[in-house]
């Protein structure tokens, strides 16, 4: 696998121009999605209620996605190492005020708004984007792969580093390094961005293919939103679970240990499911390969909840999940590709994960409110699992053209 990877990233900086915005994303990924480990420690250590606590996470899911969509518009205007810089210093600065921000709009504030915007700007569709237009057509399939994988690495690291640190130093140490963390990513902004575009594009965006009429286009194309509509049931899937994972487990009775090493399995899991779908976006049609992924989460919540709750199975679960568990975005990113080409990618994408990350606000908030109302969240697992199904079905139908590679 990783042979074919170096083989189609052969071409002149491509394998730095793709390591550069894995490393990046990494960074911001394995942040945000390591916050659902600190609900308990804020829970326990301030007045904030677990509804409050599941709302600032819930609008940073949202916040997350709709940073994308101007991030990209930005990147695609002005270049993108400016919103690189601004989205990792809002993540740092974020970080570092969450523990001065101990009531419920405090949290919105630091953890809603600040560290999911930052995030956002240092996200799926700036860095996606900045390196399609960076490298060659054939090369653009297995770059997504890897950088979604780089993704995937921050949280198989992330989560338990930083599980470690909460233990050790305490959830306010540990949001302190986070910060830390994400100003180191600064330097790997100039390796990306180094690399001049392949493709050239007009610096006014009225001269060709206009911003207006290429976005209301797309907004306007039912393949668009049926693609939009099953990535906004993933946004569900992967919010609910990274946000209530772990109160899941710990109302089994099981150490947070195995809520960090679940999490930490995701993540690895993923880095070879976003590298086989890389490679698959190149041999198959995206939307077969995107409604083979969700069919294979509903079977796995199904599996789930028949079976008996123990250490082992949540590992199971979370390996097989995680093989799918980002890896829709080469697959997604490639038909909004060929629908529309490279020249709004970052911005048509940025509305994808808008898109996604709307459904994410209501898989991080629902559960809380379940959680509240029942003490369980049995009704969220069933409704997961339908939504799993339903997203596969919604891609079945979508005309997916050929490759346009400007």
């Amino acid at each position: 696998m990783l042979g074919n990877i170096q083989k189609a990233l052969a071409a002149p900086n491509a394998m730095s121009v793709t390591l550069a915005a894995a490393g990046i994303l990494a960074v911001t990924m394995g942040t945000r999605q390591s916050l659902g480990l600190f609900v308990a420690p804020i829970n326990s250590g301030s007045e904030i209620g677990i509804v409050a606590i599941s709302l600032a996470l819930a609008i940073g899911q949202f916040c997350w996605g709709l940073a994308q969509p101007f991030a990209g518009f930005l990147s695609d205007r002005y270049g993108p190492e400016k919103v690189l810089i601004v989205g990792l210093l809002l993540l740092a600065l974020g970080c570092a005020t969450t523990p001065y921000m101990l009531s419920d709009f405090g949290l919105i504030i630091s953890l809603g708004i600040l560290i999911s915007i930052g995030a956002g700007f240092g996200g799926f569709s700036v860095l996606i984007g900045a390196t399609a237009q960076r490298i060659p057509v054939e090369a653009r399939g297995p770059a997504s792969g890897l950088i979604n994988a780089g993704g995937s690495f921050g949280q198989f690291i992330g989560a338990p580093i930083f599980q470690g640190l909460i233990q050790a130093i305490g959830w306010v140490g540990s949001l302190w390094a986070m910060a830390i963390i994400a100003l180191s990513a600064l330097p790997l902004i100039k390796r990306l961005t180094a690399a001049k575009s392949i493709h050239v594009h007009p610096q006014n965006l009225s001269e060709s293919d206009p911003f207006g009429k290429t976005v209301c286009g797309a907004l306007g194309n039912p393949n668009y939103f049926l693609l939009n509509l099953g990535f906004f049931t993933c946004g569900f899937h992967i919010a609910f679970l990274v946000t209530h994972l772990p109160g899941e487990i710990s109302l089994c009775g099981l150490p947070a240990s195995v809520a960090s090493w679940s999490l930490a399995i995701i993540g690895l899991s993923n880095i070879f499911g976003s590298l086989y779908a890389g490679q698959c976006v190149a041999r198959y049609r995206s939307k077969n390969i995107l409604a083979i992924m969700y069919s294979s989460r509903a079977l796995l919540i199904l599996g789930y909840l028949l079976l008996p709750k123990s250490e082992w199975i949540y590992y199971l679960f979370a390996a097989g999940l995680g093989f799918t568990w980002l890896a829709t975005v080469p697959p997604t990113a490639a038909i909004v590709g060929k629908l529309f080409s490279l020249r709004y990618l970052a911005t048509l994408f940025g509305i994808s994960m808008l898109s996604h990350q709307v459904g994410a606000f209501f898989g991080a908030y629902l559960g809380g409110l379940a959680m509240a109302a029942y003490g369980n969240l049995d009704a969220m697992w069933v409704a997961d699992m339908a939504l799993a199904a339903l997203a596969a079905l919604v891609n079945l139908p979508i005309k997916e053209p050929g490759v346009k590679a400007t």
